[in-house]
């Protein structure tokens, strides 16, 4: 849920009828914290209802929060986790070793030019193509789930 809080200055602030604009000049007022916060008004917008990325973070949690309640091996879970998380952080360090080498960065970004180019062209060009890489994606997808 997102909020927005506002704190306007005194002169914006409308309380009952005016016969003044509100585009009119502003007094000059020293500044004091104290002064600010007893002169403001807060407003607060809340927004209502689900967002997508709310509902997507919560059926990626309960998928998780299933898969861990349905698992038997849990300590097993825990080290698959572990490793996860060692082999990202060595597949960091050798891309950053990789990358310091001279003329080994140029070529891997050619080659990923090229290799974005051949996917484009092979998966995303054209609609048949497209539906074709939805239905290897959902494959894979329900096979990963087990599904």
């Amino acid at each position: 849920m997102a909020s927005i809080t506002a704190c306007l200055p005194p002169p914006l602030l409308v309380q009952g009828r005016q016969k003044q604009s509100l585009f009119r000049t502003r007094p000059k007022l020293p500044f004091s914290p104290l002064n600010e916060k007893q002169n403001c008004l807060a407003i607060v917008a809340k927004a209502s209802g689900e967002s997508s990325e709310s509902s997507t973070s919560l059926t990626v949690f309960k998928s998780v929060q299933n898969v861990w309640d349905s698992s038997e091996d849990r300590l097993g879970l825990i080290g698959l986790g572990f490793a996860g998380i060692v082999a990202l952080w060595a597949s960091v360090n050798l891309i950053t070793a990789i990358d310091k080498l001279p003329i080994i960065p140029n070529a891997l970004e050619l080659i990923g030019i090229l290799f974005s180019t051949w996917f484009v062209y092979r998966y995303l060009l054209f609609k048949p193509d497209r539906e074709e890489l939805f239905q290897i994606i959902n494959k894979s997808v329900s096979d990963i789930l087990g599904q």
